[in-house]
């Protein structure tokens, strides 16, 4: 039954060819447009089928109470491989505890595809990308959906009436709040890596009057996973012969490679530093041609390697130095290595973000000048001697181990409080008014 219905709505609504130009930002509105009617029409259908085999069309109370269904299905996203080390952790202890699981990805070669459990207790699938994936999202049916990816419910990726719980995770240290607008607002949940970040979601909530989200502190499992790798690495790969330098910016109009360019990237490039260039993920997503012209101006420059490894370790361990924005790789790297941070010192224009509505400093801010070194575009052409500078400097232990207690608490330890909180979760997920006052 559900097979007919599927193929119903999927021949009406996204079958059918139209043989006209649309631009991005229509198509988008359009295609949300499409989904909501079809998933509406769809659920609606198959309500109305199941409750007259059943026999229950018009009674939906019993002794005074709801009937709800007692799902218990647990369905975890992903948006690619870039994520496995968030999502890795979980799986190995939900397969331990003998829990069922779905993992989607839209990432074909995703390792998550190759993770084996006993039993079958983790299903794998590939469920296409972009606005294919969201497709299948969209007609979800779980009681709880654990994802990264946010904006549920502002464009593409609507909230599936067949999802009772939609769960966020965050894959970095920093505030939950330099999400684009309205990032997290549409979730039940979110699991926090440190106590700090639930007082900006609170603000928000409140001034923008949305639902109160549960909010549980779980640690970080990105940063457990690449700590006990850090742990195996080989003495050889522990920094490099040469003087090595790796920018790793976060993307977008604040980002250095849209906001500075070959400005700060030239004068590195004719330094005696190796020089690695690692992109946001998003960068080739969003400002590919900015990244592609880059590597065709620096292509002559025999010391500029660029690097698009899913996972950071490999260039954390092998830089002296890094040079970042706002991205929450300068924790990654003064958290696990120790090693000196320098930031461009610029106006950050907050108003893509959800900090915009938040009256006090974003944390990462005031955390990225107390362990980094500052640096003006006017001092560009002498950035080779500052570099020098920060790596025969003293390192700032104290500050680093204070901010790290802030924003990563429970180091080691995320993958089981994750499955702690999504136990909870799947047991009060099958009441619809889910308790906001959990943490």
């Amino acid at each position: 039954m559900t097979k007919i219905i599927y193929g119903l709505f999927f021949s009406v609504f996204f079958v059918t060819p139209l043989w006209a130009y649309i631009d991005p930002g229509t198509g988008s509105m359009l295609f949300s447009f499409l989904t909501g009617i079809a998933v509406t029409v769809f659920f609606f259908v198959k309500n109305v089928i199941l409750k007259m085999k059943s026999g229950s069309l018009f009674a939906t109370k019993h002794r005074g109470k709801t009937v709800v269904p007692q799902g218990q299905s647990l369905v975890i996203y992903s948006e690619g491989k870039q994520y496995w080390n968030v999502f890795k952790p979980v799986l190995e202890e939900l397969a331990k505890r003998g829990i069922l699981c779905m993992y989607y990805t839209s990432g074909e070669d995703d390792p998550g595809l190759a993770f084996t459990a006993p039993e079958s207790l983790i299903q794998k699938s590939f469920i296409g990308k972009g606005n294919v994936a969201y497709r299948a999202l969209n007609f979800l049916e779980a009681d709880i959906c654990l994802m990264t990816t946010p904006g549920l419910d502002v464009f593409q990726l609507k909230r599936s009436p067949g999802v009772k719980h939609y769960a966020h995770i965050l894959h970095t240290v920093t505030d939950a709040t330099t999400y684009r607008l309205f990032g997290l607002d549409y979730y039940d949940s979110v699991l926090l890596t440190g106590e700090y970040q639930k007082q900006d979601i609170r603000k928000l909530e409140e001034k923008r009057g949305t639902k109160k989200k549960a909010l549980f502190v779980v640690g970080c499992t990105y940063l457990d996973v690449i700590a006990e790798k850090k742990q195996r690495l080989p003495p050889s790969a522990i920094q490099s012969s040469a003087k090595t330098v790796l920018v790793a910016p976060s993307w977008g109009e604040n980002g250095i490679l849209k906001r500075y360019g070959m400005r700060l990237l030239e004068p590195l490039a004719r330094s005696s530093f190796h020089v690695i260039l690692r992109p946001h993920p998003q960068s080739m997503l969003g400002e590919r041609d900015t990244v592609e012209k880059l590597q065709k101006t620096l292509g002559a420059y025999p010391n500029v390697e660029w690097n698009f490894d899913a996972e950071n370790l490999a260039a954390l361990a092998r830089a002296d130095v890094l040079i970042s924005d706002f991205s929450g790789v300068i924790f990654d790297y003064a958290f696990l290595f120790n090693r000196p941070v320098l930031y461009p010192r610029f106006e950050f224009d907050l108003r893509p973000y959800d900090a915009a509505d938040i009256e006090t400093e974003a944390w990462v801010f005031r955390a990225i000048r107390e362990i980094g070194i500052p640096i003006d575009e006017t001092r560009f052409a002498d950035i080779a001697a500052v570099l020098d500078r920060a790596i025969s400097g003293a390192i700032k232990n104290d500050t680093i181990s204070k901010l790290k207690a802030e924003a990563y608490m429970y180091a080691g330890e995320a993958g089981k409080r994750v499955v702690d909180v999504l136990g909870e979760l799947r047991y009060l997920s099958a009441y619809r008014g889910l308790s906001t006052d959990i943490r």
